[in-house]
């Protein structure tokens, strides 16, 4: 089929210990090998994942960006660090996206877009997203600048995908997929609490419904379908470190990472770190790869992996 590349967040793992990870998985092989290790001592271990692992992935010809919690890091395709970029208005992050020439991230402290600029090296721009009155409006501000907003985390904008048509957001309490078409926000499709990695696809709309432990799919054409796909679940015997679960720091089937392969071939991410590939047309897993049976380990980011 293909190679897929993604971040892990190890939730409530302890100081000193690894907290995530990067891994290129080879689905025709079903291989997977570890390319870093993410064990940094200097991040707050407070809450769940909170500033653990690493998160979103994007591309810009030869260069791989990363984001962690509070910073952007670029890679060569053999996974060498080439540079690095910090913003005081860059917390919790988690997805990104890449358009043209401007890498947009989700700053979900800050309810916020970030966007990066991919030739000079520098945040450029901020747009902050608040809602009133039962409407979304979208303000924008200097991230270089100490006149951004307050660190609140009300919609936890978890996700941003970045087109020709606007700028696509959604978050846990977001109430659903918003598009930004530079001026306005509008609802684009209303979607259950605690949704992760909405998009568009197709004539509709693929997520992962986090809450339900699926993979989503619903269709807005004549005759198209919709679908929800229970991601992979093991037998407790399995899973290490199930204390966690009864604590409610981790917990498996936690779905979130998700990456479109073909018109009808998706692939999504479940804890504790797992591959699945599903079958939109035939509603049906066509292969599942797990990474380790460690409940605490989460698929973060997702993607194609497009160098040889």
């Amino acid at each position: 089929m293909t190679k897929l590349v993604t971040t892990s967040v190890i939730r409530g793992s302890n100081q000193g210990e690894s907290h995530g990870g990067v891994y290129l998985l080879d689905l025709d092989a079903q291989t997977v090998v570890q390319t870093i290790d993410w064990d940094k001592a200097d991040i707050d271990w407070q809450g769940r994942g909170w500033d653990r692992g690493l998160r979103g992935i994007a591309f810009d010809a030869e260069t791989v960006y990363i984001a962690a919690s509070d910073e952007l890091f670029a890679y060569t395709p053999e996974f060498k660090l080439v540079g690095s970029w910090k913003n005081p208005y860059l917390r919790h992050c988690h997805e990104i996206s890449v358009f043209e020439r401007t890498l947009f991230l989700s700053s979900t402290g800050y309810d916020s877009i970030l966007a990066f600029d991919l030739d000079s090296k520098e945040f450029k721009w901020g747009m902050h997203l608040k809602q009133e009155n039962f409407q979304y409006k979208a303000s924008t501000y200097d991230p270089l600048k100490d006149q951004g907003p307050l660190m609140l985390n009300k919609l936890h904008i978890n996700n941003v995908v970045a087109s020709q048509g606007g700028l696509y957001l959604s978050g846990l309490h977001s109430g659903g997929l918003l598009h930004f078409n530079g001026t306005n926000v509008n609802m684009a499709v209303e979607l259950p609490a605690g949704t992760h990695n909405a998009q568009p696809f197709r004539d509709g709309v693929l997520f992962n419904d986090s809450q339900a432990d699926a993979l989503r799919y619903c269709g807005r054409g004549e005759g198209d379908e919709d679908r929800a796909m229970p991601v992979p679940k093991y037998p407790v015997s399995q899973l290490r470190y199930t204390e966690m679960d009864k604590s409610g720091v981790a917990r498996q089937g936690f779905a979130r990472g998700l990456c479109v392969l073909s018109d009808t071939l998706v692939a999504g991410g479940s804890s504790p770190s797992t591959i699945t590939v599903y079958d939109l047309a035939q509603n049906t897993q066509v292969l599942s790869v797990a990474l380790t049976m460690d409940v605490r380990n989460a698929i973060h980011g997702l993607e194609v992996w497009p160098y040889n």
